[in-house]
């Protein structure tokens, strides 16, 4: 993450924020102490980053699951049938 102090920020705000658009961070510093952080609006707040389980409820994983595609796997990897 590129850290910019507040004078380089003014001066390149423009193209800051072009990478700001294209999802780009950065922070600005005051006499090399972080003061402020630049981040797209879509990105997630603080503690929302977590997305495991976000599919809860949503899909069915079949009984089988762990053994679909037994018989061509034996195929490939040992010839049996």
């Amino acid at each position: 993450m590129e850290i910019v102090n507040i004078h380089d920020a003014k001066t390149n705000l423009s193209r800051l924020l072009k990478g700001v658009e294209r999802g780009e961070s950065f922070v600005i510093a005051k006499a090399g102490i972080p003061i402020a952080k630049v981040v797209p609006l879509d990105a997630p707040e603080q503690g929302q980053a977590s997305r495991f389980g976000f599919m809860k409820g949503k899909i069915k994983v079949p009984d089988d699951f762990d053994r679909m595609g037994t018989n061509e796997i034996n195929v490939l990897f040992s010839g049996l049938q």
